[in-house]
């Protein structure tokens, strides 16, 4: 499996970062990197990563500048785009297909090419003209998860609430680290780690 995994200048980047941790140990996922400038200046205002250190976790690094990069493509296949997390800017972007960025042109590519594109928006509260860009997007084919946490697991820790997100965006690619504690029914194991979809 090929995934493209892009942060935009939205906060949240833990949950892009999170995501690339996770795949990192998968010998069967590729994972290409794109990070905005703003994505990379929230890195060190946010979290305790360099960016020389989460560019590690990819297999391969793109700069956001670089529209002639293998994924600008549709030539170049890949199973789908994660954009996490999602700036109202780049959504913008993405919902009118205006690819200044490689991070738009990519998405827009793998819409076109109907491969999976999940977008993570991170703002709030949310205004009508975001929603309508969230409307458009997903009008054009894009699945969109905020990253919104749940409860019925009964998260301890942050790194729960991160954890079931990450693992839940897994989830729509088929791949499972083992990480989301899943519903098992209201007389089930609270937490059960069961396979059963939540």
């Amino acid at each position: 499996m090929r995934l493209i995994i892009a942060m935009s200048g939205a906060t949240g980047l833990i949950y892009g970062i999170r995501l690339l941790e996770v795949l990192k140990p998968m010998p069967d996922v590729e994972t290409h990197l794109i990070m905005s400038r703003t994505a990379k200046m929230n890195a060190v205002i946010e979290t305790d990563w360099s960016v020389k250190d989460i560019e590690a976790l990819a297999d391969e690094v793109h700069s956001d500048k670089d529209l002639a990069a293998s994924i600008s493509s549709g030539s170049f296949t890949t199973d789908g785009m994660v954009v996490v997390p999602c700036s109202m800017k780049s959504l913008s972007g993405i919902a009118n297909s205006y690819a200044d960025t490689l991070i738009v042109r990519a998405a827009d590519v793998v819409l076109k090419e109907h491969r999976r594109l999940v977008v993570v928006p991170r703002e709030t509260p949310l205004h009508v003209g975001h929603c309508k860009l969230l409307y458009e997007a997903a009008q054009l084919g894009a699945i969109i998860v905020p990253p919104m946490p749940a409860f019925y697991n009964r998260p301890q820790t942050i790194d729960d609430i991160i954890n079931h997100t990450v693992g839940r965006l897994l989830d729509l690619y088929g791949l499972d680290a083992g990480i989301v504690k899943r519903w098992s029914g209201a007389g089930g194991d609270k937490g059960s780690t069961a396979s059963n979809d939540g």
